[in-house]
């Protein structure tokens, strides 16, 4: 195997663990804690501990990155989520999860930013947008796998916190075993992450999109799909179908992407996402329509990131591109903090909260999109 295509298969099974340990751990604690009688609002809570962590860590990865190596970096966070997921069922208190939550957010968003950072790094101009979209579409299947993973073992015994640690420590030692290409941004030194915001806005603002309603998503949706009557297996089924989309409508969106204008398409997908997302309350009474409507929406939502992240590795390079990174990762632990917290209490005021809010934040950034069309240093191409 050339050495560029087996250092990019590692960094994207690197990116497909760090989805699997968000898709599994958020809907397994939610329903482990809504069984200990926890309200949404106190389980959105917990969900937001993940982009506590998240913050904590976001602005130390590019002296990390600097100092250790993307390499070295990934391994520790592989075997730091590893060991978390061991344990979560081992601890006596459950309260105790807040704080693990918050290590496990550190631990993922470090695999996040290093994979995406990394793989940018390595890649042409001429494979760039074929390797982002299968970076994008090994994520989502990441995140796929963990409610498939929980709907085919369910909570008994604590099987699925022990499937995530083993899954975790299999990746670790399939990068040692790999040998990816060894890098690691330049010493330049990359400053303070905000003086990046102006020149992207628009990328902050799908990057803060992307995990508010992915967080409240994961977290609340299967709540939501209970109380409307679904049972927690179709529940939780729900939740894999959509992000099935997600994973199978990336390409086709990043072949429109090489075809048409960048910034026409972001819009067009995130006005598709607000669409879909009001028809949610109905769409859930009928399974037939419910299924196929998430799987499109899926594809839909997350085609927001996946271009957004084409146009960025198009214009930015190196320390650079690794301190939009920190300034994205920053946003997303805000946007992943806030989505539970607001996506629990607008369920708690309404029984349709969940998607009053997700149809809301997708029409906001597709306004704030248009709105800001020329603020951005893009090629919109």
């Amino acid at each position: 195997m050339k050495r560029l295509t087996r250092a990019s298969a590692v960094i994207i099974l690197t990116a497909a663990v760090f989805g699997l340990t968000y898709g599994l751990s958020a809907p397994l604690i939610a329903l482990e804690l809504a069984e200990a009688g926890y309200s949404e609002s106190l389980i959105g809570a917990n969900g937001a501990m993940y982009a506590v962590g998240v913050l904590l860590a976001a602005p130390y990865l590019p002296r990390l990155s600097q100092r250790l190596g993307f390499a070295s970096l990934s391994k520790s966070a592989l075997l730091t989520a590893g060991g978390l997921f061991a344990v979560f069922p081992v601890v006596p208190f459950q309260w105790i999860w807040f704080p693990l939550r918050a290590a496990l957010g550190a631990a993922s968003e470090t695999l996040f930013v290093v994979s995406e950072t990394w793989l940018n790094q390595i890649a042409g101009e001429a494979n760039r947008g074929k390797l982002i979209a299968i970076y994008v579409t090994a994520l989502s299947c990441g995140t796929a796998i963990g409610p498939a993973i929980l709907a085919l073992v369910g909570r008994e015994e604590s099987l699925a916190f022990v499937i995530g640690a083993a899954i975790a420590f299999v990746a670790c030692v399939i990068l040692i075993l790999g040998r990816p290409q060894a890098s690691r941004p330049s010493d330049e030194e990359p400053g303070n992450p905000f003086r990046y915001l102006k020149l992207v806005p628009v990328a902050v603002a799908s990057s803060a999109l992307n995990a508010a309603l992915e967080a409240a998503g994961l977290t609340l949706l299967p709540l939501y799909a209970i109380r409307l009557g679904w049972p927690e297996h179709s529940a939780t089924l729900l939740l894999t179908v959509l992000l099935v989309g997600a994973i199978l409508l990336q390409l086709p969106i990043g072949w429109l992407g090489d075809r048409m204008d960048h910034r026409r398409l972001l819009i067009a997908l995130a006005a598709i996402s607000t669409a879909g997302a009001t028809v949610w309350p109905w769409a859930f009474s009928h399974p037939w329509l419910a299924y196929p409507l998430l799987f499109l929406w899926g594809g839909a939502f997350v085609g927001i990131y996946t271009i957004t992240i084409a146009m960025l590795g198009d214009t930015y390079k190196d320390t650079e591109l690794l301190g939009i990174y920190a300034l994205l990762s920053i946003s997303w632990g805000i946007g992943a903090l806030l989505g539970p917290l607001i996506g629990g209490i607008t369920m708690e005021g309404s029984p349709h909260g969940l998607p009053i809010f997700t149809a809301v934040a997708c029409g906001a950034f597709a306004l704030f999109a248009i709105s800001h069309g020329d603020g951005s240093r893009y090629r919109y191409q």
